[in-house]
């Protein structure tokens, strides 16, 4: 091999190596102190009145409460909509928790019942101390964990 071709190579992996620094230096930065400003200013949508579920039965829980973990206390009322919980800045909920995925979970109603499912989340779901493997049912008051954070369904 030539030296020139040798140097080339030396200069290449050099380049390559640095690349790999930067990237990671990126990533450690964004885990630290979460994404930048300029990625986090979105135009706001124009409010848009969510259907609600039809007046029924006492009982119906009303709203999503957050019980424990950074957003303690976030309610979010019950529609007819699912609500999607996730580290994406289009979830209904968004958690920003190092175990908490992109999409990590669902919770919707169906015949009258309120479900919850996981996406196939990294960390999974768990409604009280069962990791979720499907769609399971879940009543008022019932722990729903997500990473650090533990949601309620309240009347």
């Amino acid at each position: 091999m030539s030296e020139l071709t040798l140097m080339l190579i030396k200069i290449l992996f050099l380049g390559v190596l640095w690349l790999f620094v930067i990237m990671a230096v990126g990533v450690i930065r964004t885990d630290l102190f979460g994404p930048s400003k300029s990625k986090e200013k979105r135009p706001k949508k124009s409010p848009q009145r969510k259907p609600s579920l039809p007046r029924g039965r006492r009982n119906e829980p009303r709203a999503l409460v957050v019980t424990k973990g950074p957003l303690t206390g976030t309610t979010l009322n019950l529609t007819s909509q699912p609500i999607t919980i996730g580290r994406a800045g289009d979830s209904t909920l968004v958690i920003n928790d190092d175990y908490t995925s992109g999409r990590h979970a669902r919770i919707f109603t169906e015949n009258g019942r309120w479900f919850v499912e996981d996406l196939n989340s990294t960390n999974g779901t768990f409604v009280g101390q069962e990791r979720l493997t499907r769609p399971q049912p879940i009543t008022v008051g019932q722990p729903i964990r997500i990473g650090k954070t533990v949601l309620e369904l309240r009347k």
